[in-house]
C-alpha cells in the first residue's frame, strides 16, 4: 500500500476511534463507584459531589461527570439541582419493589444454579461462610465492611453457575440499587446482636448440595427478604411517631 493510501486509512481510523486512554478513566471510574454502589460504600440519601468524588478517585471531573450520568440512567442515583447527585432515599415503595424484582429474577438464578452447581462450586462457598465465621468472631464493627463483600461473594458466586449471561446483569443492576439499602440493615443487625446472615447461607448451602431448587429458592428468599423487612418495619415506626 502507498504511503499516501496509508494515512488516509489512519485519518478514517482516527476520525472513528475515541482516545483509548480517555475511555479506560471513564470505564474505571464508572466500575469503580458501581462496585462501591453494589458493596453499600454510601449511604441512602447520601449527596455526592462531582468534585468531591473526583477528588477521592484521584482523576478529573469529566469522567466522574459521565460515569455519573450512567448511575443516574441505571436508576442508582438521582440528579439534584445544584449539579450534585445523590443516593436515592428509603422509601417504602422503593424497597417493595427492589425485592419483589430481587426474589423474581435472583430465585430464578439460584433454582437453576441448584442444578449446576459442582462439588467444587459448593466447595467454594463453603470456605466463603468459614471466612464469614472469623470475621464474625472478631466482633470489630470495622468488620462489617468485610461482611459485606463476603455476602456479595457469597451469593454471585452462585449466581455465576446457573448459565445465564441474561440474568446476571439483571442480578448487578437490583444489587447496585439495593446495595446503600442492605448495608443499613447489616449494621442495625450487627449492633442488635440478632442471629447473623451466614445462618441464612448455610441454609442455602444444604439445599445446593442437595440438588433442591426450591428449598434453595425458599432459603434465599428467606435470606434477602430480612433486610427488607427490618427496613421496612423502621419506616413505619418512624411515620407512626411523626
Amino acid at each position: 500500500m502507498h504511503r499516501a493510501a496509508v494515512e488516509r486509512t489512519n485519518d478514517v481510523f482516527a476520525a472513528q476511534l475515541a482516545p483509548v486512554g480517555r475511555e479506560t478513566v471513564q470505564d474505571r471510574v464508572y466500575s469503580e463507584l458501581r462496585r462501591a454502589l453494589i458493596g453499600g460504600l454510601f449511604e441512602p440519601s447520601q449527596v455526592l459531589t462531582i468534585r468531591g468524588l473526583a477528588d477521592a478517585l484521584v482523576t478529573s471531573t469529566m469522567p466522574v461527570r459521565e460515569a455519573l450520568g450512567r448511575l443516574i440512567t441505571e436508576k442508582a442515583l438521582e440528579a439534584l439541582p445544584n449539579r450534585s447527585v445523590r443516593v436515592p432515599p428509603i422509601t417504602l415503595e422503593r424497597i417493595d419493589d427492589l425485592l419483589r424484582a430481587r426474589i423474581l429474577i435472583e430465585g430464578e438464578a439460584i433454582s437453576l444454579a441448584a442444578t449446576r452447581m459442582g462439588p467444587r462450586g459448593i466447595a467454594i462457598v463453603e470456605a466463603l461462610l468459614r471466612e464469614w465465621d472469623e470475621v464474625r468472631a472478631l466482633k470489630h464493627k470495622k468488620d462489617i465492611d468485610r461482611e459485606v463483600t463476603l455476602n456479595q461473594s457469597f451469593h454471585f458466586e452462585i449466581y455465576r453457575a446457573c448459565g445465564s449471561a441474561v440474568l446476571i446483569p439483571m442480578i448487578e443492576s437490583l444489587w447496585l440499587q439495593s446495595g446503600p439499602c442492605i448495608r443499613v440493615a447489616i449494621y442495625a443487625f450487627s449492633e442488635a446482636g440478632e442471629v447473623d446472615t451466614a445462618h441464612y447461607h448455610r441454609s442455602i448451602v444444604a439445599a445446593l448440595a442437595a440438588q433442591d431448587a426450591q428449598a434453595a429458592r425458599e432459603a434465599l428468599v428467606a435470606d434477602i427478604s430480612r433486610p427488607f423487612a427490618f427496613l421496612r418495619d423502621k419506616l413505619q415506626s418512624k411515620a407512626r411517631m411523626e
